[in-house]
């Protein structure tokens, strides 16, 4: 049938087999794939939300025709149902597709080969009879029996979100958290969705909650968006919200067609919540002192808990022989033949006399001399001696600064993944006598509290880190708190070096924090400059002008790009985000190849040699948002990939499911915001108006200072004069600072 005869039908239905999919979003279920129907030669585009789709399912669709002024026609499906394929090729395909774990291409070829038409009825009913197939071990037999259960019950759980009206891409998740519970999990409180599974929000949890006739203006339903607007002020940085700010976004989370909340009411169910300890509410906050302000009880109970662990360790006091240190350090400086400048000096002896110091300062100031001269005196005190930093790369670079071995906090502290707690605390302090943190700006509120719970009180601890950096990921702004407190002994280093100063990154970084608009080189085939300048206008110029920087300067410069070059984006969307430059760049840097592995999960591609980054924190696999890793191997018949994390103390081989993929992401292209902690041999930042509502000086400053030998920057000086001005680093609600002033005017 021809495609001009189709339009004549307003509703059609079609059935076939998914050839391949084209493109897939996670988040929507938005898809493109290529169809073939009976009788017709040719491949049909469909498109529509299929949240489970893949290669080989046999499909029955409703939709209609339409005609895309680009891509011609196309069979927009507005329901679908899944049916058991009826051909050879589609039984092979269907089994192959990664749908059950353990049934690659392979093994799927061979049972089909074996069983024929009979194989579905046979994996259903007699599966111990896989065993006949040549190449098929008992201990897959079983594996295969196991997923094909499995399999059964993530279609009831899909069945039963799709019988609710909600999308069912999460449901192998959701199975995987809950397991035969999950239908009764979310029957009685789908809003433990949005806690639990990652990559569901309230909205769709909201979704599922309606349609279980949970009624808009329940209780439960306000009570859970109160917790959930805190929950997301947190994943935003805060530690809290005014009462005023958290109504506004509980009216505005619960609004849905048919209701509109009432302030009033919101306004007395928090003071309600706060009576009965579900919420922590506390006053004298703002201008006047008269607002209240609400926590989640865990952020208030940390919060206080950090502080009054600081000024504990505070009041003890430090017993040291000052002129003996002063002696030293001349003598130091002879060895070395390296001057201290004063500052550097101030900081050297106040890390001797103090419980803690913290030490401030921007790049090419001395943070790494001043850190090496303090650790070398330390040791020459006979005191034992901690580093560690909250990211790998930060704790290997201390490391090498320093000589001495250094770890990652986690590794510090002995996160114990079966508790998901860490094992030095109050109880079980750390055995260090001083202890050193760099990159301390990452620190957030829970990772501070660990950290200062497990020093001990007659141990030292210095804080390295730059205050005009971004802050955390996490919720609070530790490092800049302790700072406005005045509260904690703090030097900050502010002479840039003779040798720094010949660096343009430097000179750049330091003029982007006074608010100045920097002089950059322009890029050109002999640079003079480490901070270069390419002004591609638009943001499609932008995606050009970085391939052209990856396949021709920056291998003229002698640098490996699939090595030393780290794009840093202010956002993951649009031409020059992260997602887009990603499929650039694994296009460039790690090409397919005949003999190279690939899984595909949705739109994105998954290669051996893929640079990746974890998204989230996971306990259970010990790696944690940030981190980055490479793909070192991929099992396309169990669906698994694994990742090898090099790491300061280790390097680890963890792997993932099909069902986890989300957890990781490429990295040929990350936000600036996941790059703190990290430095790059080449740094190339596209800035453009398109991310405005990201771009900050700081921001700007942050993305710059990871590059060590070598930064272009790409975009119009319009929009980098934007981020040098704009000094919006949105509040974060912490109140640690004024905590610490009202402990000591107390005292």
């Amino acid at each position: 049938m021809a495609f001009e005869s189709k339009f004549e039908h307003p509703s059609e239905q079609l059935q076939g087999v998914v050839e391949r999919l084209t493109y897939h979003s996670e988040e929507s279920g938005y898809s493109v794939a290529r169809f073939k129907a009976p009788r017709t030669r040719e491949l049909i585009t469909i498109v529509g939300s299929f949240p489970n789709i893949q290669a080989g399912q046999t499909l029955h669709l409703d939709g209609f025709w339409r005609d895309h002024p680009k891509f011609g026609p196309q069979f927009q499906v507005t329901q679908y149902r899944e049916t058991k394929p009826a051909t050879l090729t589609g039984i092979e395909k269907y089994l192959g597709s990664g749908l059950i774990k353990g049934v690659g291409p392979v093994t799927a070829k061979r049972i089909v080969a074996h069983f024929g038409l009979e194989t579905l009825e046979v994996i259903e009913h007699h599966s111990d009879r896989l065993g006949e197939v040549p190449g098929i071990a008992k201990k897959r037999v079983k594996l295969i029996q196991s997923a094909w259960e499995n399999q059964k019950m993530i279609k009831e759980v899909m069945l039963f979100l799709q019988t609710h009206g909600v999308s069912t891409t999460y449901a192998v998740k959701i199975f995987k958290q809950y397991g035969q519970a999950a239908i009764a999990t979310v029957t009685a409180n789908p809003y433990q969705l949005a806690t639990d599974v990652y990559g569901i929000g309230f909205v769709t949890a909201d979704a599922i909650a309606r349609n279980l006739g949970i009624t808009p203006d329940s209780e439960f339903r306000y009570r859970t968006g109160v917790l959930h607007a805190l929950g997301t002020a947190a994943e935003e940085g805060h530690c809290f919200l005014p009462q005023a700010e958290l109504v506004q976004r509980v009216v505005k989370l619960l609004t849905v067609t048919a209701h509109q909340p009432q302030p009033e009411r919101v306004l007395a169910l928090t003071t309600q919540m706060a009576l009965e300890k579900q919420i922590v509410m506390q006053g004298g906050y703002g201008d006047q002192q008269g607002e209240f302000i609400c926590y989640s009880p865990v952020f208030f109970n940390t919060e206080q808990a950090l502080s009054d662990r600081l000024q504990q360790l505070l009041s003890q006091q430090v017993v040291v022989d000052l002129p003996r240190v002063r002696a030293w350090i001349e003598r130091f400086i002879q060895k070395t033949g390296l001057q201290l400048s004063e500052q550097q000096r101030q900081a050297v002896e106040m890390a001797a006399r103090e419980r803690i110091l913290v030490l401030t300062g921007g790049p090419g100031c001395g943070k790494t001399f001043s850190t090496r001269t303090i650790v070398a005196l330390w040791k020459a005190m006979g005191k034992s001696i901690a580093l560690a930093s909250p990211t790998g790369r930060a704790a290997q670079r201390l490391s090498e600064m320093t000589g001495q071995p250094a770890k990652t906090l986690h590794r510090l502290l002995e996160f114990d993944p079966k508790t998901q707690g860490f094992k030095r605390n109050h109880t079980n302090p750390l055995a260090a006598e001083a202890i050193v943190i760099d990159e301390a700006s990452m620190l957030d509120l829970f990772l501070a509290n660990a950290l200062i719970k497990a020093v001990s009180p007659t141990a030292q601890l210095l804080l390295v880190g730059d205050s005009d950096q971004l802050p955390s990921v996490g919720p609070g702004n530790v490092l800049q708190d302790l700072i406005t407190s005045e509260q904690v002994p703090l030097v900050r280093l502010t002479q840039v070096f003779r040798q720094a100063e010949a660096s343009q990154i430097v000179r750049t970084a330091h003029a982007i924090n006074h608010g100045s608009l920097p002089q950059l080189e322009p890029v050109s085939q002999a640079p003079k400059s480490d901070c270069l300048w390419l002004g591609a206008t638009e943001p499609e110029h932008g995606v050009q002008a970085i391939r052209d920087l990856v396949t021709e300067l920056i291998p003229q410069l002698g640098f490996i790009p699939a090595q030393d070059v780290q794009v840093l984006c202010p956002m993951t969307r649009g031409a020059v985000g992260t997602r887009n430059l990603n499929a650039v760049l694994q296009e460039l840097l790690n090409p397919p190849g005949p003999h190279k592995a690939e899984l595909r999960r949705g739109g994105i591609i998954l290669r051996i040699g893929d640079r990746v980054i974890q998204q989230v924190n996971d306990y259970d696999r010990e790696v944690f948002n940030g981190d980055l890793g490479t793909v070192a191997a991929i099992d396309l018949e169990e669906q698994e990939v694994t990742v090898l994390f090099t790491g300061v103390e280790t390097q680890r081989l963890v792997t993932y499911d099909s069902a986890d993929l989300n957890e990781i992401a490429l990295a040929w292209s990350v936000t600036i915001h996941k790059s703190q902690g990290s430095e790059y041999p080449v740094v190339i930042l596209p800035i453009y108006l398109q991310h405005y509502i990201m771009l900050s000086r700081n921001l700007l400053y942050t993305g710059l200072t990871r590059a060590k030998r070598l930064a272009v920057i790409v975009g119009p000086r319009k929009a980098i004069a934007l981020a040098v001005n704009q000094v919006k680093e949105h509040q974060r609600y912490t109140y640690l600072a004024r905590r610490l002033i009202r402990a000591a005017l107390e005292t």
